[in-house]
């Protein structure tokens, strides 16, 4: 998927923008804070119905105004245009549309236009909690399969409800109301469990894969998904502890507690890692992540966002990651830095189209 020209009105510090992109890799050069990573979280908007960084919407709407609007012209690789609008007034629900027909459920548009973002704040995949590491597993699984959405929506809403009922100080909870929402956890639970467990398989060889060449082989990186549904049949798992739950008030088991365990050479690299090493690793995993889209969901090359990746690489890291990312594997590239020199070093090594802007106050120019 191409993103052709994108329209954004009032979206964070962007007041109004209307780029004409490349096909190939488009560079956003400018200070912190005049726009580039909003210019990129606005591209992710239209893919993801909303922010990557905030979750309540109206934090994106910019300041003094009541509404915001992204408008993006698309092109299939088979050429066919598809034209994608969000729009947004405060205290009203978000509109998206595809065309000219609006979405009746959002969770429909999620995997028409793959993309993904590699950021900054991708840190908290493993300096983080776990409820990072199983965000990381849902936003590309629901990108390639909507019924994972589903389940997801009707596991939360089963848990939340059962919390309520745990918590409960005046009487005893409904033992059948408990037992139909407990069944309801199990039934989507484990297909959760079961399409986590096979993308995690999938994504190991590839990770390790791109890890090896950044690195230049010299660390070794491991990943291994944990789930309380490894125990047994998940309803038995949740049953079988519901007294405790009861004590303390909310649900101990579940997909919900669902772990990632991130090793370097063997050991947690939340605790032995660099700052480096550990934002290669995160880069390693963002990039097979991306191959995963690819051959996966929709059949499109994926939309790849780079936010500021260099910081804190060494000369002999930027370089192999520049050589990944030039390669014929990836489609259109969105590429951020504070740094000319590494914009320069990417564009010399792709002979292909490109542009470069410039970033003032949320206003472009090339």
């Amino acid at each position: 998927m191409i993103l052709r020209r994108l329209s954004i009105l009032n979206y964070k510090n962007i007041a109004q923008a209307d780029l004409n992109l490349s096909a190939g890799i488009n560079c956003f050069i400018g200070k912190n804070g005049e726009g580039k990573t909003n210019l990129l979280d606005a591209i992710y908007f239209l893919s993801m119905c909303k922010s990557s960084v905030s979750s309540i919407d109206s934090n994106c709407i910019r300041h003094s105004e009541d509404i915001m609007m992204l408008q993006g012209a698309y092109e299939r690789e088979d050429g066919t245009p598809e034209e994608i609008y969000c729009g947004l007034k405060r205290g009203q629900k978000k509109i998206v549309r595809r065309g000219k027909k609006a979405y009746k459920r959002l969770a429909e548009h999620i995997g028409l236009i793959p993309l993904v973002v590699v950021s900054p704040s991708d840190s908290e995949l493993i300096s983080g909690q776990s409820e990072e590491r199983r965000r990381f597993l849902d936003i590309v699984i629901s990108q390639c399969e909507p019924r994972y959405i589903d389940a997801l929506l009707k596991y939360n809403k089963a848990l939340q409800q059962r919390n309520v009922l745990l918590k409960m100080e005046d009487q005893e909870p409904d033992p059948e109301l408990l037992s139909i929402l407990e069944e309801t956890m199990a039934r989507e639970g484990e297909f959760i469990y079961q399409r986590r467990q096979y993308y995690v398989s999938q994504l190991i060889p590839t990770f390790q894969r791109y890890h090896s060449t950044i690195s230049s082989g010299n660390e070794k990186v491991g990943l291994a998904y944990i789930s309380h549904c490894q125990r047994g049949p998940l309803l038995e798992v949740i049953q079988r502890d519901r007294h405790r739950d009861r004590a303390v008030g909310y649900s101990l088991h579940g997909i919900h507690k669902d772990e990632l365990e991130m090793t370097l050479d063997g050991y947690p690299i939340k605790r032995e890692g660099s700052q480096g090493q550990s934002k290669s690793y995160m880069i390693a995993l963002k990039l097979s992540q991306f191959d995963f889209l690819k051959q996966t969901g929709s059949q499109t090359t994926p939309i790849l966002l780079l936010d500021d990746i260099f910081d804190k690489l060494d000369a002999t890291r930027v370089e192999q990651i520049v050589k990944l990312v030039s390669g014929e594997n990836f489609g259109q590239i969105f590429i951020t830095d504070t740094n000319r020199d590494h914009l320069d070093q990417i564009l010399a090594s792709m002979p292909g189209e490109h542009c470069l802007f410039h970033v003032t106050n949320g206003q472009f120019s090339l």
